[in-house]
C-alpha cells in the first residue's frame, strides 16, 4: 500500500481551502445536475453548468446560499 492510499479524507467541514481537483473528484458519479463556480489559474471567474435553465441555476444557487449562511460559526 503506497502513502497515498494510507490517506484518508476528512467528510466534515473545514476552514481549510482544498485542491479545486479533489472537490471536483469527489463529486463525479455523484451528481445528477451541477454548477460550478470559481476562479482559474489567472484570476479569473469561471462558471459552468449542467443546467440549460437560467431560473433553475439561480433557484439551485439562492438554496446553496441559504444552507451555506445557516452554518453555525465555530
Amino acid at each position: 500500500m503506497s502513502e497515498s492510499e494510507k490517506v484518508v479524507l476528512f467528510p466534515g467541514i473545514t476552514k481549510l481551502d482544498l485542491p479545486a481537483d479533489r472537490v471536483l473528484d469527489a463529486a463525479k458519479d455523484q451528481l445528477d445536475r451541477c454548477v460550478i463556480l470559481g476562479y482559474d489559474a489567472d484570476g479569473e471567474e469561471y462558471f459552468a453548468s449542467s443546467i440549460a435553465d437560467g431560473g433553475d441555476v439561480l433557484w439551485l444557487i439562492e438554496r446553496m446560499k441559504k444552507a451555506l449562511l445557516e452554518v453555525p460559526d465555530r
